[in-house]
């Protein structure tokens, strides 16, 4: 086994350990959340990603989004995270989706081939799509819901979405995914009521988002390793 991960060795045995090395998992989002939960994923040791965005890293994410940098404005999102990725875990095998994911761009990426499914994107549109291609193919997914306008990481649960309350996000995607079908989602969510500010756009910490992204990348290292 890769010293580099020697430590987690220690803590849940080279068995458990293999089946990460051995896993696939695919990020789409690789904002404030998604960055931290692939770079956490990267550092716990799983073998192949799939990293999802179309953007560029903005001077505006530096705040908040682990792979934003002064060297990094300017870049896409996925270079840039897998440049990152790869100083952490160069044997990684990354797979880059350079696209905005809709209905109408889905079907280029198959999501049977990937062990577990993690949702940071935050258009609705394309987080209701994936669900409910997820759902089809069988394969689990966790999402994250909203952490704009949030101060307190430490009110940030893992639930079934059926268990949420106060998250907006996670309100409309109740009622949407009803309407398709879907009874059942995994989710990161926020029982912090949102700070009021008079901007459309979403205010941010250097927190919250990235506390998210962690408490993701422990869900899925747990259920891929079968860690109670």
């Amino acid at each position: 086994m890769d010293e580099r991960f020697s430590r987690t060795v220690r803590v849940i045995g080279n068995e458990k350990m293999e089946l990460i090395k051995n896993s696939s998992v695919i990020i789409f989002g690789l904002g404030g959340v998604g960055g931290a939960a692939a770079e956490a994923l990267a550092r716990a040791g799983v073998g192949t990603m799939g990293i999802v965005d179309k953007d560029v890293v903005d001077i505006t994410n530096i705040n908040r989004q682990i792979i934003a940098t002064d060297n990094t404005v300017g870049m896409k999102k996925t270079d840039a995270a897998a440049e990152r990725l790869m100083t952490i875990n160069p044997d990684m095998v990354i797979h880059k989706y350079d696209l905005f994911y809709l209905p109408e761009t889905a079907c280029e990426i198959d999501l049977r081939k990937y062990d577990f499914i993690v949702d940071c994107i935050d258009n609705v549109t394309a987080k209701l799509e994936l669900a409910v291609r997820a759902k089809d193919a069988g394969v689990p997914v966790i999402s994250s819901m909203g952490t704009g306008n949030k101060l307190h990481p430490e009110m940030l649960k893992i639930a079934d979405i059926t268990k949420t309350s106060v998250c907006p996000l996670a309100r409309v995607m109740r009622r949407e995914l009803r309407k398709r079908g879907i009874d059942k989602l995994t989710v990161v969510y926020s029982e912090e009521e949102p700070v009021k500010t008079d901007s459309s756009v979403p205010g941010s910490m250097s927190f919250t988002p990235p506390v998210a992204g962690y408490l993701i990348s422990s869900y899925v290292i747990r259920c891929i390793a079968d860690i109670k």
